[in-house]
């Protein structure tokens, strides 16, 4: 299971700089992000290297932030390897709610980080179909 960090930021030039900028000077690794925007906010996900230090880090500095447990999973870098996770998910009633793309660094492999309504049971049934999940 990953911790994933999502954070709440108003749509402004250099809101981004900002949250990398607080992130760098914590010393913390972004390992994965995706940016969803509105009109006026926007919510980052992001899989860091310290979720809980980003957390104290960004909060201190007033943004609304967010922990979530995230499911990563580990695939081979082929075509059709993510469409073969999702129709295992499919097969299993599972829905994802969202999904984006990190990679681990030891292996060199993609890893899709998903959100799902139950991460634990989600996590458990994909390791029983035999997927490398983290």
């Amino acid at each position: 299971m990953l911790v994933q960090l999502s954070i709440y930021a108003e749509n402004q030039r250099g809101m981004m700089e900002k949250i990398t900028g607080i992130l760098l000077q914590a010393n913390i690794n972004i390992l994965g992000s995706v940016t969803n925007d509105s009109a006026e906010f926007g919510i980052v996900r992001m899989v860091v290297s310290d979720p809980d230090k980003a957390f104290e880090a960004l909060t201190g500095e007033g943004f609304i932030c967010r922990l979530t447990d995230v499911i990563g999973v580990e695939v081979a870098d082929e075509v059709g390897n993510l469409h073969n996770l999702l129709c295992s998910l499919s097969e299993s009633n599972v829905n994802v709610n969202y999904i984006y793309l990190s990679f681990n660094r030891e292996s060199g492999k993609p890893i899709m980080v998903l959100h799902t309504d139950d991460c634990y049971e989600v996590e458990e049934c994909l390791a029983r179909k035999g997927f490398a999940v983290l």
